[in-house]
């Protein structure tokens, strides 16, 4: 997926990538399988060469991918920039 970086100001902002469209509707139906509460999936993400692990969290009829500090540092990514994020589901077991 690409999209904008953009932050959620709060009590502990972070950043994140949007999935909406089709795409949200494939994490729906990933959701049903993989959950493991509030909607949440897990998956392992790439940004660049940086990989980690971390989970799609649902907001606003899609979802969005948090960008830790330390992958948006080694990727040297800043809030605004254009992105392309990898994600693969990870399944129970």
């Amino acid at each position: 997926m690409t999209g904008p970086v953009v932050e959620w100001r709060g009590p502990a902002p972070h950043h994140f990538v949007t999935v909406d469209g089709d795409l949200a509707e494939q994490v729906r139906e990933w959701a049903r399988e993989v959950s493991y509460g509030w909607g949440m999936v897990p998956v392992r993400l790439r940004l660049g060469a940086t990989t980690g692990t971390t989970a799609l969290w649902p907001r606003e009829g899609g979802y969005v991918v948090p960008l830790r500090l330390a992958v948006r540092r080694a990727e040297q990514v800043e809030l605004g920039d254009v992105v392309t994020v990898h994600v693969e589901v990870l399944r129970p077991g």
